[in-house]
């Protein structure tokens, strides 16, 4: 069977990866935006804890994380660009029925229906992104990708922490949810639907998985031996992630006294920047190390995840009243910290995706995604925030206003077996990559 050549990179490419990486931009901003809103919800409606870190985490991620498998599988066999323009506009649809519930179980089933439409957005757009571009590239490439979390941080906490200020929290869901709409029909125009495939020459076939049923699917992906460890290791880095960018502006207004607006624009920025700067560099950098050895395609998010974790417990734990100022702006010393932490935590996720696009065929490789994002999702922002929040509510009456502090210390130590258990899907992966690159070479 003649193997096609594959096609070049012309600007189509760079427009289509540039509004894939939009929609995921607004995907993340609409899920973070209520961590700046948790205080004044809480207030309106009267809210626990334990309520919030539902509001903010299981109602969404639960599922997200369960949809995400099935659109998965739509999307290795239709137009993934249609899915993620149709998927786009539902959920900014529904983020903006968030800014219009009047009772905290309206809102409670809003923010479900924004996960419903955010199901269809991140592994289509990945099973795409990774069809635009040579392998050679592909760590780089996804990484850019990958930063729509990053910027989502940046433009939802300090932006959305600033028009609720100014305006109420209701009009932070509507100054989010009509761009969105609009960028969907960009989507729906302008991005290029790759051939599938166009740059891995000739991988073998992959048990047919187009014929499989989704369940038969899941279940061999999950006997890999590689696969199955890089999702628990994302599962709790997934956990420890989601908690920590959820509850920090809560942390910094209950503990160092700031203002909403502060707590957003300040948590916000320094993360938002610390995590574009890592994001780029580990991509850069793996892509190089890879040439060497392709156990750094895990080794270094592992490493990420082992530097990330003293920087989390020295922003929690630092003492409160130390600071500096920033003209009349007042900035806790424990926010050095931040981008510190958010630098070496953006290693891991686009460095697991990049691997999960390397280790399956391109027939297989958006379902393969969205388990993986299944894991990250459902451990994550499933239950990080909820974890979070109870464990909040519980130690409030011994430890009052330090409760929430130490339930993020908890949450986060969980990062360390999260490493080891990344660490141990390294050998694993180098073995699937060769037994891959043999099947290719066989197929050629």
């Amino acid at each position: 069977m003649p193997i096609s050549s594959p096609p070049s990179v012309t600007w189509r490419t760079h427009l289509s990866l540039l509004l894939l990486a939009l929609v995921y931009i607004f995907s993340y901003i609409d899920r973070q935006v209520i961590a700046v809103l948790i205080e004044p919800i809480k207030h309106e409606f009267g809210a626990t804890d334990t309520q919030m870190g539902l509001l903010t985490g299981l109602a969404f991620g639960l599922l997200y994380a369960v949809l995400g498998v099935p659109v998965g599988k739509l999307a290795d066999r239709y137009s993934r660009r249609n899915i993620v323009a149709i998927c786009c506009g539902l959920w900014s649809l529904a983020t903006l029925a968030c800014g219009v519930a009047a009772q905290f179980w309206q809102l409670l089933l809003a923010r479900m229906s924004v996960a419903v439409g955010e199901a269809g957005g991140m592994a289509p757009s990945i099973s795409a992104v990774s069809d635009l571009y040579p392998k050679e590239r592909r760590s780089l490439v996804i990484s850019l990708f990958m930063m729509g979390p990053h910027f989502g941080v940046l433009i939802g906490l300090a932006l959305g922490a600033w028009i609720a200020q100014q305006y109420g929290w209701r009009h932070t869901f509507a100054a989010f949810g009509i761009p969105g709409m609009a960028l969907a029909l960009l989507v729906w125009w302008w991005v290029k639907e790759p051939r599938r495939g166009a740059f891995d020459g000739a991988p073998a076939p992959a048990a047919s998985a187009v014929h499989e049923s989704l369940w038969q699917e899941v279940v061999r992906l999950l006997r890999v031996t590689a696969f199955r460890r890089l999702a628990l290791a994302c599962g709790l880095a997934g956990l420890t992630g989601y908690g920590y960018g959820v509850w920090i502006p809560s942390f910094l207004v209950r503990t160092h006294g700031l203002s909403l607006a502060h707590a957003g624009l300040l948590f916000g920025v320094a993360s938002g920047v610390g995590a574009v700067f890592g994001a780029l560099f580990s991509g850069w950098l793996c892509d190089r190390l890879v040439r060497r050895s392709e156990r750094w395609q895990l080794g270094l998010p592992t490493l990420g995840m082992l530097l990330a974790l003293p920087c989390a417990l020295g922003f929690i734990l630092w003492p409160e009243g130390g600071h500096w100022m920033l003209g009349s702006l007042r900035v806790p010393h424990a926010l050095l910290f931040a981008p510190l932490f958010a630098f070496f935590a953006s290693w891991w996720p686009s460095l697991s995706y990049s691997a999960v696009s390397q280790m399956v065929s391109a027939s297989e490789r958006a379902v393969a995604v969205a388990l993986l994002n299944f894991f990250v999702t459902l451990f994550g922002s499933g239950f990080g925030p909820l974890v979070t929040g109870v464990l909040s509510d519980m130690l409030l009456p011994s430890l009052g206003e330090g409760a929430l502090r130490w339930a993020l210390v908890g949450l986060m130590s969980l990062m360390l077996p999260g490493a080891l258990w990344m660490w141990g899907a390294v050998g694993p992966y180098v073995l699937r990559r060769r037994s891959l690159a043999a099947g290719s070479a066989v197929a050629a």
